[in-house]
């Protein structure tokens, strides 16, 4: 290890765009050891954190009837020179476990710099425990933890001459905050959105995206699954005769995107496409899993293939290594010793003597970790 490493190993986990922020935080902890410096900070200011970020929760302002806006105050050591585009991770103490999540956020950059703030929105899915919670059970002054903004769905600077946003859902999420950067900096171009919601209660910003119509900035095109069915290939040719040729970002779930890339593969326009997959496609692994064994702590538990390995670790008192669960901040790594694990963000699988990342994979049969 290199005298930076060892200077810096007090705040190695801690999401920080700059370097320099964690030299600071290094040189704090340092000074404050055998005490954290957050036991100081925090009897000052609870967003105030040596080692972590931190924000604080100013408002959960419903959009829909299932989806919500979450304005954040991030604490020291946030940057506000993110992209829009972009997602923001978002750790939450719930029953006295931290639980992350990512979601795109919805603030222009801009905004977020003039009001010290940014936003999330938030769909509440069946499935998911946290964005529940985030929708109805989150109240303000709720002190939170976040990962620094990170993600490659972003616009180009120039701005493409002709645009087409593809989104369904919550996908709208991530392209609500471009277009709110396109007008605020008053830029033009050819932008052309086609968004798929069941109805018109439950498309998400929909007054803005009527306003934003109404001024020209984008041509909207709203698709109605309740009265019209799923959005399809003719659909969009319908709508954007000219799709194959113009810079596309989509946006929305699993299969929605999957429609997507196969017609512009088949146009011969892949290279036009750019997405963004929300969260971990899990269930496609789900009738595999295995017994998994936790060698250093002579554990074993026997989990499906869409249980996380940090998970099925963390359920059997095993000390698991974690930084963001979101697969970002590589805390989570450690070596397979024996059998298959899957990586459930890519479906990729990983063997013997490779290092995997326990957050976002999951036993393909019977494995064994080096924990």
């Amino acid at each position: 290890m290199s005298w930076r490493e060892r200077f810096e190993a007090p705040v190695r986990d801690v999401a920080a765009r700059h370097r320099g922020t964690n030299w600071v935080r290094a040189a704090v902890a340092r000074i404050t050891t055998p005490l954290l410096p957050d036991d100081y900070l925090h009897l000052a200011n609870p967003l105030w954190s040596a080692r972590e970020l931190r924000g604080r929760v100013v408002s959960v302002r419903r959009e829909t009837a299932d989806s919500a806006t979450i304005e954040i105050k991030p604490g020291w050591g946030f940057s506000f020179d993110y992209q829009p585009g972009q997602y923001l991770g978002i750790g939450v103490d719930v029953g006295g476990r931290w639980i992350w999540r990512s979601y795109s956020l919805t603030s222009a950059p801009e905004r977020a710099e003039r009001t010290q703030t940014v936003s999330i929105t938030v769909k509440a899915m069946p499935e998911g425990f946290l964005s529940s919670h985030l929708v109805k059970g989150l109240k303000p002054g709720t002190i939170v933890r976040l990962a620094a903004p990170a993600g490659e769905f972003v616009l180009p600077e120039p701005l493409p001459e002709k645009l087409l946003f593809l989104t369904a859902g919550s996908g709208v999420t991530p392209i609500i905050s471009m277009l709110r950067t396109v007008a605020h900096r008053k830029q033009r171009t050819d932008i052309v959105l086609i968004h798929s919601a069941p109805s018109p209660d439950d498309v998400l910003f929909g007054d803005e995206l009527a306003g934003y119509a109404e001024s020209g900035l984008v041509d909207v095109h709203l698709h109605h699954t309740v009265d019209s069915g799923r959005l399809t290939e003719v659909d969009v040719e319908t709508i954007c005769a000219d799709w194959a040729q113009r810079e596309t970002w989509a946006c929305g779930p699993a299969g929605f995107l999957d429609l997507m890339s196969g017609m512009f593969d088949r146009a011969g326009a892949a290279e036009h496409l750019h997405l963004e997959r929300f969260a971990l496609e899990r269930g496609a692994a789900g009738d595999q899993g295995g017994e998994v064994t936790f060698t250093r702590s002579g554990k074993t538990t026997t989990v499906d293939g869409a249980t996380t390995l940090l998970e099925a670790g963390e359920a059997s008192g095993v000390l698991m290594p974690f930084g963001c669960r979101m697969g970002i901040c590589q805390s989570c790594v450690v070596p397979v010793e024996a059998g298959v694990v899957r990586d459930l963000r890519t479906g990729v699988e990983h063997v013997a003597g490779e290092r995997i990342q326990t957050c976002v994979s999951a036993a393909a049969g019977d494995c064994s970790l080096d924990v």
